[in-house]
Protein backbone atom coordinates (compact mmCIF):
# COMPACT_ATOMS: atom_id res chain seq x y z
CA UNK A 1 0.00 0.00 0.00
CA UNK A 2 1.88 3.41 -0.96
CA UNK A 3 1.55 6.26 1.62
CA UNK A 4 0.02 9.27 0.71
CA UNK A 5 3.40 12.71 0.73
CA UNK A 6 3.12 14.25 3.70
CA UNK A 7 4.88 17.52 4.75
CA UNK A 8 5.81 15.01 7.90
CA UNK A 9 9.17 14.17 5.62
CA UNK A 10 11.70 16.24 6.50
CA UNK A 11 13.22 16.74 2.64
CA UNK A 12 9.57 17.90 1.93
CA UNK A 13 9.41 20.00 4.96
CA UNK A 14 12.95 21.99 4.11
CA UNK A 15 11.39 22.09 -0.01
CA UNK A 16 8.04 24.00 1.50
CA UNK A 17 9.89 25.86 3.92
CA UNK A 18 12.52 26.71 0.87
CA UNK A 19 9.40 28.03 -1.56
CA UNK A 20 7.30 29.35 0.69
CA UNK A 21 9.40 31.25 4.03
CA UNK A 22 10.35 34.68 1.55
CA UNK A 23 6.54 35.21 0.30
CA UNK A 24 5.21 34.29 3.60
CA UNK A 25 8.32 36.71 5.57
CA UNK A 26 7.07 39.49 3.13
CA UNK A 27 3.57 38.99 3.39
CA UNK A 28 4.27 38.95 7.58
CA UNK A 29 6.33 42.37 7.03
CA UNK A 30 3.48 44.21 4.99
CA UNK A 31 0.99 43.44 7.76
CA UNK A 32 3.29 43.72 10.79
CA UNK A 33 6.05 46.56 9.41
CA UNK A 34 8.09 45.12 11.72
CA UNK A 35 11.15 42.84 10.51
CA UNK A 36 11.34 41.00 13.86
CA UNK A 37 7.55 40.04 14.75
CA UNK A 38 7.24 39.10 11.07
CA UNK A 39 10.06 36.54 11.47
CA UNK A 40 8.81 35.61 14.88
CA UNK A 41 5.14 34.79 12.97
CA UNK A 42 6.56 33.03 10.26
CA UNK A 43 8.66 30.99 12.50
CA UNK A 44 5.28 30.02 14.51
CA UNK A 45 3.66 28.98 11.32
CA UNK A 46 5.91 26.70 10.04
CA UNK A 47 6.44 25.15 13.72
CA UNK A 48 2.36 25.13 13.30
CA UNK A 49 3.33 22.89 10.22
CA UNK A 50 5.47 20.63 11.66
CA UNK A 51 2.83 20.26 14.75
CA UNK A 52 0.25 19.45 11.96
CA UNK A 53 2.37 18.20 9.26
CA UNK A 54 0.35 14.91 9.11
CA UNK A 55 -2.93 16.78 8.63
CA UNK A 56 -1.24 19.05 5.71
CA UNK A 57 -0.38 18.04 2.19
CA UNK A 58 2.55 19.53 0.50
CA UNK A 59 -0.31 21.32 -2.39
CA UNK A 60 -1.85 22.98 1.16
CA UNK A 61 0.90 24.09 2.78
CA UNK A 62 0.92 27.57 1.73
CA UNK A 63 -2.85 28.10 2.37
CA UNK A 64 -1.92 26.55 5.70
CA UNK A 65 1.32 28.32 6.16
CA UNK A 66 -0.54 31.87 5.35
CA UNK A 67 -3.76 31.57 7.25
CA UNK A 68 -2.05 30.27 10.41
CA UNK A 69 0.55 33.30 10.48
CA UNK A 70 -2.33 35.44 9.57
CA UNK A 71 -4.42 33.99 12.61
CA UNK A 72 -1.33 34.58 14.94
CA UNK A 73 -1.01 38.10 13.15
CA UNK A 74 -4.75 38.62 14.56
CA UNK A 75 -4.38 36.89 17.49
CA UNK A 76 -1.24 39.26 18.09
CA UNK A 77 -3.42 42.46 17.58
CA UNK A 78 -6.45 41.66 18.99
CA UNK A 79 -4.68 40.56 22.36
CA UNK A 80 -2.66 44.30 22.17
CA UNK A 81 -6.17 45.74 21.46
CA UNK A 82 -7.31 44.22 24.98
CA UNK A 83 -4.42 45.41 26.55
CA UNK A 84 -4.33 49.39 25.31
CA UNK A 85 -8.14 49.23 26.51
CA UNK A 86 -7.67 47.85 28.92
CA UNK A 87 -4.26 50.58 30.11
CA UNK A 88 -6.73 53.45 28.73
CA UNK A 89 -9.54 52.42 30.66
CA UNK A 90 -7.67 52.33 34.01
CA UNK A 91 -5.55 55.70 33.16
CA UNK A 92 -8.93 57.40 32.44
CA UNK A 93 -10.08 56.27 35.50
CA UNK A 94 -7.76 55.16 38.11
CA UNK A 95 -8.33 57.71 40.92
CA UNK A 96 -12.12 57.22 40.50
CA UNK A 97 -12.06 53.65 40.86
CA UNK A 98 -11.31 51.07 43.79
CA UNK A 99 -8.48 48.36 43.80
CA UNK A 100 -11.24 46.19 44.30
CA UNK A 101 -13.28 47.45 41.06
CA UNK A 102 -9.46 47.19 38.97
CA UNK A 103 -9.13 43.77 39.55
CA UNK A 104 -12.77 42.70 38.71
CA UNK A 105 -12.15 44.74 35.24
CA UNK A 106 -8.87 42.97 34.80
CA UNK A 107 -10.00 39.52 35.39
CA UNK A 108 -12.78 40.52 32.93
CA UNK A 109 -10.38 41.26 30.14
CA UNK A 110 -8.68 37.87 30.95
CA UNK A 111 -11.77 36.43 30.96
CA UNK A 112 -12.84 37.53 27.75
CA UNK A 113 -9.16 36.80 26.05
CA UNK A 114 -9.89 33.46 27.28
CA UNK A 115 -12.79 33.40 25.92
CA UNK A 116 -11.06 34.27 22.70
CA UNK A 117 -8.91 31.68 23.02
CA UNK A 118 -11.22 29.14 23.45
CA UNK A 119 -12.66 29.62 19.78
CA UNK A 120 -11.78 27.49 17.03
CA UNK A 121 -8.97 28.49 15.02
CA UNK A 122 -10.77 29.33 11.91
CA UNK A 123 -13.91 31.01 13.91
CA UNK A 124 -10.95 33.00 15.77
CA UNK A 125 -9.90 33.85 12.49
CA UNK A 126 -13.03 34.70 10.94
CA UNK A 127 -14.18 36.86 13.64
CA UNK A 128 -10.67 38.91 14.59
CA UNK A 129 -10.58 39.18 10.61
CA UNK A 130 -14.27 41.06 10.69
CA UNK A 131 -14.12 42.83 14.05
CA UNK A 132 -10.41 43.96 14.26
CA UNK A 133 -9.72 44.23 10.62
CA UNK A 134 -13.42 45.50 8.86
CA UNK A 135 -13.24 42.48 6.34
CA UNK A 136 -16.39 42.00 4.61
CA UNK A 137 -17.50 38.07 4.35
CA UNK A 138 -16.68 37.84 0.59
CA UNK A 139 -12.77 38.71 1.70
CA UNK A 140 -13.19 36.34 5.19
CA UNK A 141 -14.08 33.69 2.43
CA UNK A 142 -11.54 34.56 -0.75
CA UNK A 143 -8.95 34.47 2.27
CA UNK A 144 -10.17 31.24 4.30
CA UNK A 145 -11.06 29.51 0.77
CA UNK A 146 -14.43 29.01 1.77
CA UNK A 147 -17.59 30.26 0.40
CA UNK A 148 -18.75 33.64 1.87
CA UNK A 149 -22.12 31.96 4.00
CA UNK A 150 -19.70 29.78 5.61
CA UNK A 151 -17.76 32.88 6.23
CA UNK A 152 -20.49 34.47 7.83
CA UNK A 153 -21.41 31.17 9.75
CA UNK A 154 -18.11 31.37 11.02
CA UNK A 155 -18.04 34.81 12.28
CA UNK A 156 -21.99 34.14 13.99
CA UNK A 157 -20.59 31.22 15.17
CA UNK A 158 -17.79 32.58 17.03
CA UNK A 159 -20.00 35.99 18.34
CA UNK A 160 -22.35 33.32 19.73
CA UNK A 161 -20.30 31.08 21.57
CA UNK A 162 -18.00 34.71 22.70
CA UNK A 163 -21.64 35.70 24.10
CA UNK A 164 -22.17 32.17 25.97
CA UNK A 165 -18.62 32.57 27.67
CA UNK A 166 -19.25 35.81 28.44
CA UNK A 167 -22.53 35.14 30.02
CA UNK A 168 -21.28 33.10 32.67
CA UNK A 169 -18.20 35.41 33.49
Amino acid sequence: MEKKQSVCNETTYEAVYKKHSQSLSNFMFFKTKDRASSYDLVQEAFIKLWDNCDKVSPAKAKSFLFTVANNLFLNTIAHKKVKYTYANSITESSDKQTPEYLLEEKQFGDKLQRALDNLTEIQRTAFLMSRVEGKKYREIAEVLEISEKAAGKRVLDALENLRKSIERI
